[in-house]
């Protein structure tokens, strides 16, 4: 469905509307990310991750869904991109990180390895299981997991 101010809705569930007797309380929304280039990021999100485009108003942002996550894509001209109240700029990149949950991490490594994702770090071991973080095009990181057998 498209509105008049370009907004795309792809999936098939109603958007949540804030019923009677709701709660004033916060809920969680999603993750955003600031990038570069909207489609292009859709397209990473969605190829090789399995994000799903909940909705989208390119090349503005776009709401990627994986199960309960929404990863907000956000652009260069978004509102969510101006500049904070001390003048500084938001950007993509950092260290805070959407963590994936997988099973296989080594076949997950092997098959983003081919497709020429980019890592930060090796595959690392702990107690609490093995992770790897990788880059999405504009430098955002995303952690995959996988946990220690029980």
């Amino acid at each position: 469905m498209t509105t008049d101010r370009g907004f795309v809705r792809t999936n098939k569930e109603p958007a949540p509307s804030p019923g009677p007797g709701r709660s004033a309380e916060p809920c969680f929304h999603g993750v955003r990310y600031q990038v570069k280039d909207v489609r292009r990021s859709v397209e990473f999100y969605s190829k090789h991750l399995g994000f799903q485009i909940d909705h989208q108003w390119l090349p503005v942002y776009s709401t990627l869904r994986l199960g309960p996550l929404y990863l907000l894509l956000t652009g260069p001209s978004a509102t969510g991109s101006r500049p904070v109240r001390d003048g500084r700029v938001q950007g993509p990149g950092g260290w805070n990180r959407v963590v994936l949950r997988v099973d296989n991490l080594p076949s997950w490594i092997e098959r983003l390895r081919k497709a020429g994702v980019q890592f930060r770090n090796a595959m690392e071991t702990g107690p609490g299981g093995r992770q790897i973080q990788l880059e999405d095009p504009d430098g955002n990181p995303v952690e995959l997991f996988e946990a220690a057998s029980a």
